[in-house]
């Protein structure tokens, strides 16, 4: 045959199914529901399959298949792409991540690098003052004198600072003495002997109690600027 007739099978079926229906409910003493012409036409409305000659089935074989592959492409597309985005979000995110730790690393460098370029400032400007050893004994000295001696001891950067406490302290007089506490000297050292550890000569050399005075505010605040922040805050030091 060169075609497939499913509704004649359909048709052939359906008689013979009422047939044997019609038979058991005589045998049972009933009445047929109904006769064969209605089922006919019953089963001649009903589309089962379409009559499909046989050399088409491979096109619609065919067409199937296509569609299946193009489905498939279409999933297989959209599965690429969204890899690909989310590829692109990790690398994003890892680029991010790179960026912020390569500032961060820049930032902590520029900081070490300043506090070395700092550290090696205060060396050298601390290498360059004198010791208060390196000055003739004078039996006394302007006020003009103790500066200066005190511009080559005392580091540059901090000699402000210095200036600022002295001012404050004995206005630079190396013989101040407080007569109610006994404080003396340019620090006004509490007791004046304190100063002693730097020199026998401290009641009469201000580069012994200069000497002294340094030793104090690095010794307990870490520089005069240190001292002077302290001193700004409470009125002594």
């Amino acid at each position: 045959m060169s075609r497939i007739s499913v509704r004649g099978f359909a048709v052939a079926s359906a008689t013979a199914v009422t047939t044997v229906g019609a038979v058991v409910g005589v045998a049972a003493g009933g009445t047929p529901a109904a006769d064969d012409n209605n089922f006919e036409a019953a089963a001649a409305d009903t589309t089962l399959l379409a009559d499909i000659p046989a050399g088409q089935q491979a096109q619609v074989q065919t067409a199937s298949l296509t569609q299946q592959a193009d489905a498939q492409a279409s999933a297989a597309d959209a599965a690429a792409k969204k890899s690909a985005e989310e590829s692109a979000r990790l690398q994003a995110a890892k680029d991010a991540k790179s960026k912020k730790q390569a500032a961060e690393d820049r930032i902590e460098a520029e900081r070490e690098a300043e506090a070395k370029k700092k550290e090696e400032s205060e060396r050298a400007s601390r290498s360059s003052v004198r010791d208060a050893s390196s000055f003739s004994a004078q039996g006394s000295y302007s006020v003009a004198e103790v500066q200066a001696m005190a511009r080559q001891m005392v580091p540059a950067d901090q000699f402000q600072c210095f200036s600022n406490i002295v001012n404050h302290e004995s206005t630079w007089n190396y013989r101040a003495t407080n007569p109610s506490s006994g404080a003396y000297g340019l620090m006004q050292a509490l007791p004046g002997h304190k100063m002693s550890s730097a020199g026998a000569d401290w009641q009469t050399n201000p580069a012994t109690q200069i000497k002294w005075g340094l030793s104090y505010m690095d010794g307990r605040y870490g520089s005069p600027c240190g001292a002077w922040s302290f001193w700004q805050a409470n009125n002594w030091y």
